[in-house]
């Protein structure tokens, strides 16, 4: 399935310390998809979204973004190319403000941002707006969370890689931060690759899952399946 195949890993493996966390991991996505990584706590998810952005080294196999390997680019040269990482817990500039947070995010990705860029972001999420000039350590953190994605949005990536965006935050901004990201995808195309367990979300945003298990990828599933309450326990174990 490479062909048209934004992102692509063969043989990835990657961990801490000389630990191997990730083993021999394959996944395709194409461009324009939305992709959730699913699966139990502990079986690799977060790392393998560190190791697609370039925070944890690669240790064998290979990444390619648009066909070009991007293993040995650290984090800042690979958000260049044009992937944008949405981090769990989110990691605002706390003492800046949501303003300062935004230009931060188009600082990264060294291209200049279509000039009603911010004007759009506000409109996906109009609590920024309102903000603007408030410090992002004072929001709340489903306020945080659409601050980091609009960070994100910024360095108008094309692909975007979000690591648990639902956590802590109250069920009806998920839902609203899902759609959002959906309506993203299909008016800017921008590939979406999270990681999640939060199954309303998954359902709302996944066009098709990826499951995680010991640091592998064991399945690749319709959302449609995690209707099914023994699917959700077996991969998911909730």
């Amino acid at each position: 399935m490479t062909d048209g195949s934004i992102l692509t890993t063969r043989g990835l493996w990657s961990g801490y310390g000389g630990k191997p966390v990730l083993q021999s991991v394959d996944m395709d996505v194409r461009e324009g998809e939305i992709v959730a990584v699913i699966g139990r706590n502990g079986v690799g998810k977060s790392t393998l979204m560190k190791s697609l952005i370039g925070l944890i080294a690669t240790a064998k196999g290979s990444i390619a973004y648009r066909g070009q390997s991007v293993d040995r680019l650290g984090a800042n040269r690979r958000a260049r190319l044009g992937i944008g990482y949405v981090p769990q817990g989110r990691d605002v500039f706390p003492r800046m403000t949501v303003l300062e947070n935004l230009l931060v995010g188009q600082s990264i990705s060294g291209r200049a941002a279509p000039k009603d860029l911010m004007d759009r972001i506000f409109g996906y999420f109009p609590i920024l707006a309102e903000r603007r000039g408030q410090r992002a350590g004072t929001l709340s953190g489903g306020q945080q969370q659409q601050l980091a994605i609009g960070r994100v949005l910024m360095g108008t990536p094309s692909m975007i890689l979000l690591d648990e965006p639902s956590e802590g935050i109250q069920p009806n901004i998920v839902q609203d931060i899902a759609r959002i990201m959906v309506e993203l995808n299909a008016t800017t195309g921008v590939t979406i690759v999270f990681v999640e367990q939060n199954i309303d979300m998954i359902r709302i945003m996944a066009q098709r899952c990826y499951v995680m298990d010991k640091g592998r990828i064991t399945d690749e599933i319709a959302p449609h399946v995690l209707e099914d309450r023994a699917a959700v326990r077996r991969f998911l174990a909730v």
